[in-house]
């Protein structure tokens, strides 16, 4: 809630004319204007500690400062060792397999019975001046064979298949990953900072809306001061009516100023009532069963406070890590020019031993790429990457401007609502003495009850705008802490 929407409640708080009744009746029947104590009193240290720890929005932002607090670890895998496993089952429709000799026997067949399926035809002889081929082999004739002494069979493709592999990659030379952990450890920090300024922002609203319900109790007590007054007023008023010494109409006035004063006083709690639920609501209570107190009044910011709004604001210091992040990513992108080196490593099992009769394997080796031509992607995304630091830079000057620029705006408000203040203390001042001195001509017969009523008016006026004027002294303080980054209550 805003000093201006606070004000506004303040405003409709005050004496609102009401139309005399055309026949009042003899015994006007009061409105019923006592409200209870809502509860225990939460002081606003308690209530800016709860809104830390229970806001919902603040609980959010810190959701996604948690989010952002893993991109140093995401930015390392890529250059810390990968280890991943595989394994795979293949059902074939047939299995393949091949017989191969383990050994011959060499035989003469010249003299002897040829065993069965033995080739025995003898190749053509050989051509000395034509190169050795299988259809000109080396030497010459004979009648020895070769006859295989045994056979191993090897399955080269089971029919029910199980393969199983074990992976491990290591980048050595990848200058991307190297700029890709630093822009990650800018990005916690940008994301720190701008969770920072959020919580600055809600701990501000709770403060406001604490000092802005303060200010409405304060204007139910003056309402209700004024209502005891009027009523004192009305009893007076009807004992000198019946005593003959005051004509009916003074009975009336009085009869209206009571009911007036009821009604602003219903107002004035509703609107207190109102306030605490948007207290309520901000530190995620589910009752409005407290009550607030007076706060102090706010320290006034000194020094040199545009200097330490441009070191001490988060948004500010956001602004300026979003540039650093920026051409963080623009100098990576330069990185896609350079090749990448990495190493390798393999380990499989399979169910079919294959040419070699093992059932496992492993390699190692390293990997080299180097993308020579993208198409101007890379040139592209330089471009791209130059203009979003120029408007990172623009948007820093911006921040850095507006900063300053509501630190002078909340000093000259400050000042402005402290002579403001001071003149509604003046106000009030002459607005109590001047009515003490009508009630004491009303009770010696030298006033009218219209003078009464008039003073008690103006009296009611000085009050709540002393009321009003205190709380734009105190929000216009807390404002310029704010504004030069000196507002962290609960740390």
């Amino acid at each position: 809630m805003t000093g201006l929407t606070l004000a506004l409640a303040l405003a409709a708080a005050q004496p609102q004319p009401l139309p005399p009744p055309s026949a009042p009746a003899a015994q006007p029947q009061p409105l019923t204007t006592s409200a209870p104590a809502a509860g225990p009193v939460l002081p606003l240290d308690e209530a800016l500690r709860q809104a830390q720890a229970r806001n919902l929005d603040l609980k959010a932002a810190q959701a996604r400062l948690e989010q952002s607090n893993q991109l140093s670890a995401k930015a390392w895998s890529g250059y810390l060792p990968q280890l991943s496993a595989a394994a795979t089952y293949t059902h074939n429709n047939v299995e393949a397999a091949i017989q191969l000799p383990t050994g011959y026997y060499v035989r003469d067949a010249a003299g002897g019975a040829v065993p069965p399926g033995t080739t025995t035809t003898q190749p053509p002889a050989y051509d000395p001046a034509s190169p050795a081929s299988p259809t000109n082999p080396p030497g010459g004739p004979t009648t020895l064979l070769l006859y295989p002494s045994g056979y191993e069979t090897a399955v080269v493709q089971k029919q029910d298949q199980l393969n199983a592999q074990l992976q491990l990659t290591q980048a050595l030379f990848a200058p991307a990953v190297w700029y890709a952990v630093k822009t990650a450890r800018t990005g916690e920090e940008l994301s720190a900072s701008t969770v920072e300024a959020a919580r600055r922002d809600i701990l501000f609203g709770a403060a406001q809306l604490y000092y802005g319900a303060a200010s409405l109790k304060q204007a139910v007590a003056v309402q209700e001061r004024i209502l005891a007054t009027n009523r004192d007023h009305e009893r007076d008023a009807r004992a000198r009516y019946e005593a003959g010494t005051v004509p009916k109409i003074t009975l009336l006035r009085a009869e209206i100023d009571r009911a007036r004063s009821e009604q602003d006083l219903k107002r004035a709690q509703s609107s207190y009532a109102q306030a605490r639920i948007s207290l309520a609501t901000l530190l995620d209570r589910k009752d409005t069963a407290f009550e607030v107190e007076l706060p102090p009044e706010p320290a006034t910011a000194a020094g040199d406070l545009e200097a330490r709004a441009l070191s001490e604001r988060p948004d500010v210091r956001a602004a300026r890590q979003t540039v650093t992040l920026d051409a963080q990513q623009r100098d990576a992108l330069y990185t896609g020019y350079l090749p990448a080196l990495g190493a390798f490593g393999h380990y499989r099992w399979s169910n079919a031993s294959g040419f070699t009769g093992l059932d496992t394997s492993w390699d190692l080796g390293l990997s080299l790429s180097w993308n020579l031509f993208d198409g101007g992607l890379r040139e592209a995304n330089l471009r791209e990457a130059r203009a979003r630091l120029a408007e990172a830079e623009a948007t820093r000057a911006s921040t850095e401007a507006k900063a300053v620029d509501e630190v002078q705006r909340a000093r000259l408000d400050l000042d402005s609502a402290v002579a403001n203040r001071a003149k509604a203390d003046e106000q009030l001042a002459l607005a109590r003495e001047n009515h003490r001195l009508v009630e004491v001509n009303f009770r010696a017969g030298a006033a009218t009850y219209v003078e009464v009523s008039d003073a008690v008016s103006a009296l009611v006026s000085a009050e709540l705008g002393r009321v009003n004027e205190g709380l734009n002294a105190d929000l216009a303080a807390l404002r310029l802490q704010k504004a030069a980054g000196l507002f962290n209550p609960v740390k």
